[in-house]
């Protein structure tokens, strides 16, 4: 396992003291927890937001400093990473609508289950997008990113060649032991709010895969 640089430290201190707080005030004070460290629009949603737009943003810089020495593959990539990290921010704030109080229309009162304006409330039928998309589809890709891809990368050069021609960061080791440590924080805290938490770890490590990935190369311009 390659050294952690100081972001890594700092970040993963971060989700140490995130972590810890909500175990603590999650098995001491459930009320708390719910009510004031995971409410919406608080600390750790909002925080969540601010690390996937950090990730789209970067992901954006990247593209443009690197346009003229990229093929058509590496930006295709490049930029639909960055498109679903802005979605991601996007939905996780419900796009402003509390910020700015703006009235969800009667669309998506009817149909979303907290009747705000985002996609992964939405009900269709009696089935939660949230529940077969945001949880269960997400989970299975990120075992497939975070478990398998890194030993296939590592094995087969042809998939790392893959990657890399669609700019696609292969994780170091460190990023998915943190994932399986904070997935099983999960068990010690019984509120269905922690995946507020949750989402908070997966945009912070996601953001450290982008700027620190185990194929650094795909940053660096085509000689």
């Amino acid at each position: 396992m390659k050294t952690l640089t100081n972001i890594d430290k700092a970040a993963y201190l971060f989700l140490i003291v995130i972590f810890g707080l909500g175990i603590y005030f999650a098995n001491t004070d459930l009320n708390y927890f719910d009510e004031v460290y995971t409410v919406e629009d608080g600390f750790v949603e909002n925080g969540s937001a601010i690390f996937l737009l950090s990730a789209s943003l970067l992901l954006l810089f990247r593209l443009f400093k690197l346009f003229k020495h990229k093929d058509l593959l590496w930006k295709f990539g490049i930029l639909a990473m960055s498109i679903v990290f802005f979605f991601g921010a996007g939905e996780e704030i419900s796009w402003g609508q509390r910020i700015f109080n703006v009235e969800s229309s009667q669309y998506f009162i009817e149909n979303n289950a907290q009747g705000e304006t985002n996609l992964h409330n939405m009900v269709v039928g009696e089935t939660k997008i949230n529940k077969l998309i945001f949880s269960q589809l997400l989970t299975f890709v990120l075992v497939i990113y975070l478990i398998i891809t890194p030993f296939l990368v590592r094995k087969f050069e042809w998939i790392k060649n893959l990657a890399n021609k669609f700019a696609v960061p292969i994780v170091q080791w460190h990023h998915t032991i943190s994932f399986l440590i904070g997935t099983g924080l999960l068990l010690f805290i019984t509120s269905n709010r922690k995946w507020e938490i949750y989402e908070l770890a997966f945009s912070v490590i996601f953001l450290l895969i982008f700027i620190n990935p185990f194929n650094k190369e795909i940053y660096k311009a085509n000689s």
